[in-house]
């Protein structure tokens, strides 16, 4: 496996065995990984039911994009478990192998262990220091390994629980023993997880203000930028500028990436983009999907979060950091001010 320092694909530091991406958005919170995701491993069968069986093997149980965090002592730990102690019904995936220690590690799609399971120290009642918690919620507040594995485990959990049948034939598929495709025994096709990517952006206009919106289901007061997914034969670039466009009648020019993030809540992969207004412009909104929307200036944008009229994304988002971005420095984060985010 190529690693992260000899590919001349990705730039930055490496610290350890992980890349530090040094994009314009700095490192964002579901984009950290430190394990090997192994995939030469994925075609072995026997290794696979080898590492399954090593009892040094740990295993990420989710459920609905959730699951169980150690919170003792104010830490935020992914719970791992034996494989012995994962759910026997549910869909197993291989996620990698710790490039230091060799620990291999699997996800499981199934019920969560309950939160006061004995831990790995013998504790017996853990209640009140575990809970079930979504990967928006915590994952900025993981480790760069529980993140990744947590990301990851996600993606394909939701990827399985939705994709259970042959599209061409609707027979019930059965999942690879590593679990990153699934064959149908009917007409032998091979299937694959797949993604949704779609596109975020920073607007920026003249005298360098940010357009916010609020989705139309959302209540009053949370704001994010704009985003959309990519139709067929669409480039990113043109995306932005028809869901700026379609979503506050804006134009837009100067397009720029600026780094990408998974959001596997169901599976999306979020492209960030910055872009600026071509002109004086005033916004008009569709008021199918858009509440409202508005500029911002960053003494506008401070004094209304300060308020608690204006709460953003959280900050495991992308959102949060292209708003960042603009802003020059981290937003205050008020708990419990976003509590179902989008995106």
């Amino acid at each position: 496996m190529t690693q992260p320092d000899e590919n001349p694909l990705v730039s930055g530091p490496v610290a350890g065995n992980r890349l530090v991406l040094d994009g314009p958005l700095g490192e964002l919170a579901l984009s950290r990984a430190t394990v090997d995701r192994a995939a030469e491993r994925r075609t072995d069968t026997a290794w696979i039911e080898q590492a399954w069986a090593d009892p040094k093997t740990r295993v990420v149980v989710v459920s609905d994009s959730r699951a169980l965090i150690d919170l003792t002592g104010g830490r935020h730990e992914l719970v791992l478990v034996a494989p012995q102690d994962a759910p026997s019904e549910g869909t197993r995936f291989f996620l990698g192998i710790d490039p230091e220690g060799g620990v291999a590690y699997f996800g499981v799609s199934g019920d969560l262990p309950a939160p006061d399971a004995a831990g790995p120290g013998g504790q017996e009642d853990q209640r009140e220091t575990r809970k079930a918690l979504q990967l928006r919620q915590v994952g900025a507040d993981l480790s760069a390994r529980d993140a990744g594995l947590l990301t990851h485990a996600v993606a394909l959990a939701n990827w399985h629980d939705t994709h259970t049948h042959c599209p061409r034939c609707g027979t019930p598929t059965v999942p690879a023993p590593a679990g990153h495709l699934t064959r149908c025994p009917n007409d032998g096709t091979e299937h694959f997880p797949r993604l949704d990517p779609a596109v975020i952006m920073l607007v920026i206009d003249q005298q360098d203000r940010l357009l916010l919106a609020r989705n139309a289901t959302w209540p009053a007061g949370r704001l994010s930028v704009l985003a959309g997914f990519v139709e067929p034969g669409e480039s990113c670039e043109h995306a932005v500028a028809r869901e700026v466009l379609e979503e506050a009648s804006v134009v837009v020019s100067q397009v720029e990436y600026m780094g990408s993030q998974p959001w596997p809540m169901p599976r999306s992969l979020m492209l960030g983009f910055r872009s600026v207004a071509a002109g004086e412009q005033e916004i008009t909104v569709d008021e199918d999907e858009i509440g409202e929307a508005r500029w911002f200036t960053r003494a506008e944008l401070i004094e209304a979060i300060e308020a608690r009229e204006v709460s953003l994304a959280p900050t495991s988002s992308i959102a949060r950091k292209l708003i960042e971005y603009w802003y020059g420095a981290e937003l205050p984060d008020y708990a419990g001010s976003w509590a179902t985010p989008a995106r």
